[in-house]
């Protein structure tokens, strides 16, 4: 007879703590909506008790909304289901030719991507663009190649030649965070533009690049702004041209006095790179470098490798979605999505990507129109995806091996580990959080917002403390 009090005292207490979280979030839910901020938004909340999928709260849960960056662990967690958490990109270094008695190579050295987008990075020790020349120059020398005769091709043919996916805007697509795909990544696409601010109202001078980039001029429209008026810089480089133009304002009180652009053709620069270490240490080469694109527009053939020399690889993908997650880095999340379609048997294209990660939920049990997407990284504008959606596929993680590696992949906002996301007017959030020893795990989007982004956070996070 105890035993049985106690039960039922357990169930009916579970049952008003159950009660009682709804009706907290509901509250403060409704405050949201409620506020000015959000006259004109569209807003959903679902939060899911993370080990048995059961619905905590929902409020508009089917409406598909812009994700931004949230969009990130759907990709992650679908990669990590068809790729695994041990995953490795592969890019090779070889040549096409022969190699004579004196050491001259009469060819072409290549560099064969797969699709790494951590080649050349300075996240990890083993990917930083120092070390890997350094296998690349040693790999050369230990084949006894003293001359090359020929060109260093960078070989980015595996995920073809469209590189930005058809839903992201031109004013994001020369800045860094809006680089491009590419079968062979480079410095994650990326390079600085070093500023000299000056008087408020005149442009601004740039002062150089980190690297120097040869092969590009660059065109200052950029105007300095007044203290406090924060960095509204942005690169652009039309299609086909070497002029980038920088066009925006940047206060004259930035300490980077720096902003970071995209690579137009990370496959050309990675073989410039490469040719510029090895003329350093005097192998003569005595051709310009290429890639697909370069040879492509000369009508030229992309040689195949004829000898391998070395195999560089990336580090697994458990650390690639780490980086992913905790920097929020859109191409990271492109080459994923890419490499997704590459693994199911398709020709690794965005859209392909798309295509593969909405079969995957839909063998699961999820309306493959409330993964309604663009992209991989959440960029788009015109991605739509609805939280019940996205809380569904986060619980469906809980269960699995590498679930400990997605975790730590989550930044931690509001002491939440939780993603953020944020385009024009759009703030999401979606994660995992414990509230009185039940896991749950949410995701929460706002559209079309009104005023600044941090009133809006701070009113968002007033709904997910009641998670706590």
């Amino acid at each position: 007879m105890k035993r049985l009090l106690i039960v039922s005292l357990l169930i009916i207490s579970g049952q008003v703590y159950a009660q009682t979280l709804q009706q907290k979030i509901a509250t403060a839910f409704g405050r949201l909506q409620a506020d000015s901020q959000c006259s004109y938004a569209s807003v959903s909340l679902t939060v899911l008790d993370a080990k048995t999928g059961e619905q905590v709260f929902a409020a508009n849960p089917n409406m598909g909304l812009a994700t931004a960056s949230t969009l990130k662990t759907i990709t992650s967690i679908t990669a990590f289901n068809i790729l695994g958490a041990g995953f490795r990109y592969q890019t090779q270094l070889g040549y096409a030719g022969e190699i004579t008695a004196d050491g001259t190579l009469n060819g072409d050295v290549i560099i064969k991507g797969a699709g790494d987008p951590t080649l050349g990075s300075w996240r990890y020790d083993q990917t930083h663009e120092a070390h890997i020349l350094t296998l690349m120059t040693d790999a050369l020398q230990a084949a006894g190649i003293k001359k090359i005769n020929g060109r260093i091709i960078g070989d980015d043919s595996i995920f073809g030649t469209q590189s930005i996916p058809e839903g992201w805007i031109w004013q994001d697509v020369g800045n860094y965070y809006g680089a491009g795909t590419s079968g062979l990544c480079w410095r994650e696409n990326q390079f600085d533009i070093k500023l000299r601010t000056g008087v408020v109202g005149n442009p601004v001078g740039i002062s150089r690049t980190v690297p120097p980039m040869p092969y590009l001029t660059f065109k200052s429209e950029l105007i300095n702004g007044p203290d406090n008026s924060g960095d509204n810089a942005y690169a652009f480089l039309p299609i086909g041209s070497t002029v980038m133009y920088l066009r925006g304002s940047y206060a004259i009180d930035q300490e980077k006095k720096s902003i970071s652009a995209a690579l137009p053709d990370p496959a050309y620069d990675a073989a410039l790179r490469l040719g510029d270490t090895l003329k350093k240490l005097g192998i003569i080469i005595t051709n310009e470098p290429e890639s697909a694109a370069t040879l492509a527009a000369k009508t030229l053939a992309l040689p195949v490798i004829t000898k391998n020399l070395t195999i560089i690889q990336s580090p697994p993908l458990s650390r690639i979605v780490y980086w992913l997650n905790q920097k929020s880095i859109n191409l990271y999340a492109e080459q994923l999505l890419k490499t997704i379609a590459w693994k199911q048997g398709r020709k690794p294209t965005t859209a392909n990507g798309v295509e593969e990660v909405q079969k995957f939920w839909k063998a699961r049990g999820i309306d493959p129109n409330t993964i309604n997407t663009f992209d991989g990284s959440g960029l788009s504008p015109g991605d739509r995806v609805t939280t019940n959606t996205l809380a569904k596929i986060l619980q469906s993680a809980k269960k699995e091996s590498w679930f400990p590696d997605l975790y730590e992949s989550l930044p931690v906002y509001n002491n939440m580990k939780m993603k953020s996301g944020s385009i024009n007017n759009v703030l999401c959030y979606a994660g995992y959080q414990t509230s009185n020893g039940r896991e749950l795990c949410f995701s929460i989007m706002v559209n079309n917002f009104n005023g600044s982004s941090r009133g809006i956070k701070e009113k968002i996070f007033r709904v997910l403390d009641m998670l706590k």
